[in-house]
């Protein structure tokens, strides 16, 4: 086998599996949701009467910085880059203990954390999934080269 066909390389032959498509999706709703999460509280803390101005800006500039790593997540499962699938799953693994945090209030974020979970963990099948790892080109267990 050549090095252009060793099966570290991405599958780009033919159309993306659907799996692929589908986690890039989900990982670019979760980063447009905290964008617009991060503006609505940067928003609020400039135009609004917050407890703490400060803490409302710091915290939604904060959540704008952390959407781009499922955005670029994203879109490199959308080109088939192996090493999106890395900060495609921590995304996933980071967002279900807020997603508990939120089935825990008693308020309207528990329809929030029911969608949030349900797809951090739809997100995490996706990505593990042997079609997935293929198509990245990301060798399992045992596949290191001697």
């Amino acid at each position: 086998m050549s090095s252009e066909q060793t099966p570290t390389t991405p599958d780009s032959t033919g159309p993306r599996p659907h799996r692929v498509t589908y986690a890039a999706a989900l990982a670019a709703l979760e980063g447009v949701g905290l964008v617009a999460g991060g503006v609505w509280m940067l928003v609020l803390g400039l135009t609004g009467e917050p407890d703490d101005r400060q803490q409302a800006v710091t915290g939604g500039v904060t959540l704008m910085v952390l959407a781009l790593l499922p955005l670029i997540a994203a879109r490199g499962l959308l080109a088939r880059r192996s090493w999106s699938r890395g900060p495609a799953v921590v995304t996933q693994v980071m967002a279900l203990p807020v997603a508990y945090n939120l089935l825990r209030s008693d308020s309207v974020a528990i329809p929030v954390g029911i969608v949030l979970a349900v797809v951090a963990v739809t997100a995490l099948v996706l990505l593990v999934h042997p079609e997935t790892t293929r198509a990245l080109g990301i060798r399992g267990p045992g596949g290191a080269r001697d």
